[in-house]
């Protein structure tokens, strides 16, 4: 039996300033299978298309010290194929892989042993070389996106962050059988193989986007600086030391644990018979082992009492990030952070960007988000780019001044109106798409519910000027705040 309800939700979206409104009626379909997999059906039949996405409630947050980085290596080892796909011959390949999982777990093993030997390391090394060189002759690469590719699939491709984990792919309606043959033969059946050379591989992906580059090194040094105990402080990536000692028996117990019913949601938005998809659905995916809800995260962050700063020397021009802790969706003031952070740093009407670009001409570039997840408190940053004339303190007293403003002066009504518009505006953009409103619906259902959207405008314009007054008052203090820079030695 398959337990359904179906919801009808209208999200009304006014534009101030326009003729009539902008009204957008979707009907979203909810299904529960029996064994917990969540469905998101929405009926479009403007083009022959559907945008289809697979998410799970598990992401880099789910992580303890003993496999930071999992979730993203999962997320690489899941594009490897099946005992069908990804292989020429897989009697012969898996025991190959036997071999090839015995000889890197004896590595691992003894490379962190103080006594070990480097020579039968070196030994140990060359024979698992041997053995993979093997393997790869059994071996069909990329088959998931050559498959896809060759029957119209477009944007085949996985994301991982601190809260969920997507798998999405927009492709023809009339493939949609294909795409739940494909995804629950990767669920039923997946095959982790290449591990050791992708492990390396993820090693190199930390050094480029992290190690060596400014933007991924201040982003880690300000997450690591700001947050003590929460689990947000680490990086989606992993460690350096973190990701050289994952386990292939890790990664596989990490999948089969979350990547289940009780912790996936199925979204699919556009040209599709709703009976017939949930069949399809059903028949594909009803089969798989329900598995166990994700714990919740228990470590909590304690309040910050004092503010944090960090200088990382790096051959770079200047770089400067300054954070505040905040509460998370669905808390009020979440709400008017979203506001908050419209008004001072999104678009070139923007406070700072007249204040710091426009009048001051202290920086190049300014920028206002939430960071670095939303199932748990997070953080308000703004990052700057420097003019190479200028210096931190200079852009810091601005910015201090542009905060104490919305302390004492509440915002006028035009402003505030026009930061409700143009937050509206830019959810109407992302949900006139297939793929946009499967993304939100599915990113959204993860976090907490899909009827977050349905609220969300009611409560958007319900805020006052005398609430971000207050709000800004309870969290723009220096207690609060979290100062990273990043550039040449020397630079303040």
């Amino acid at each position: 039996m398959v337990r359904c309800r179906i919801l009808l939700f209208l999200l009304v979206l006014i534009w101030p300033g326009m003729v009539s409104a902008q009204t957008l009626a979707e009907k979203v379909q909810e299904y529960k299978l029996d064994n917990g997999l969540t469905l998101l059906m929405v009926e479009r039949h403007a083009a022959p298309t559907v945008s289809a996405y697979i998410s799970f409630k598990v992401g880099s947050v789910n992580e303890d010290s003993s496999h930071r980085g999992v979730a993203h290596l999962l997320e690489h080892m899941l594009f490897k194929g099946t005992k069908t796909l990804g292989t020429k011959n897989y009697q012969t390949e898996s025991g190959l892989l036997k071999k090839i999982e015995d000889l890197g777990d004896r590595i691992d093993f003894l490379k962190n042993q103080p006594e070990a030997d480097p020579q039968e390391l070196e030994k140990l090394r060359n024979q698992l070389g041997v053995l993979q060189e093997e393997h790869r002759q059994l071996v069909v690469k990329d088959e998931f996106s050559k498959i896809y590719a060759e029957n119209g699939g477009v944007g085949y491709n996985a994301f991982t962050s601190k809260d969920q984990t997507t798998y999405l792919i927009n492709l023809p309606s009339n493939k949609l059988e294909l795409w739940a043959a494909i995804e629950s033969d990767r669920l039923h059946n997946a095959v982790l193989r290449e591990f050791y050379t992708e492990r390396e591989v993820v090693r190199e992906e930390r050094r480029r986007s992290y190690e060596s580059n400014p933007q991924g090194m201040i982003y880690e040094t300000l997450l690591a600086t700001a947050y003590k105990v929460h689990p947000y402080r680490n990086p989606i990536i992993g460690w350096d030391s973190d990701i050289a000692n994952l386990t292939l028996s890790e990664t596989r117990a990490f999948l089969h644990n979350y990547y289940s019913p009780a912790n996936m949601v199925i979204t699919l938005v556009g040209d599709f018979e709703s009976a017939q998809a949930l069949e399809l659905v059903n028949r594909y995916f009803g089969s798989l082992n329900p598995g166990v809800p994700v714990p919740p995260v228990v470590e909590a962050e304690p309040p910050q009492t004092g503010e944090r700063r960090a200088i990382v020397e790096f051959d770079t021009e200047p770089q400067l990030m300054i954070a505040y802790h905040k509460p998370t969706m669905p808390q009020r003031e979440d709400y008017v952070f979203d506001i908050l952070m419209q008004v001072l740093g999104e678009g070139r009407t923007s406070r700072l960007y007249q204040s710091l670009v426009v009048d001051k001409q202290l920086v190049t570039e300014v920028a206002v988000f939430g960071v670095p997840g939303s199932r748990y408190n997070n953080l308000m940053t703004i990052a700057l780019t420097p003019r190479q004339t200028c210096t931190c303190i200079d852009i810091e007293g601005v910015i201090y001044e542009e905060l104490e403003r919305l302390k004492t002066e509440p915002i006028s009504q035009h402003e505030l109106k026009r930061a409700k518009r143009q937050i509206s505006i830019s959810i109407l953009r992302r949900l006139k798409g297939n793929s946009g409103l499967a993304r939100m619906l599915s990113s959204y259902e993860t976090l907490g519910g899909w009827q977050y959207l349905v609220d969300y405008e009611q409560q958007l314009n319900s805020i006052t000027a005398e609430e971000v007054m207050e709000v800004a008052r309870t969290y723009f203090h220096a207690a609060n705040r979290t100062v990273v820079s990043i550039g040449r030695e020397g630079f303040e």
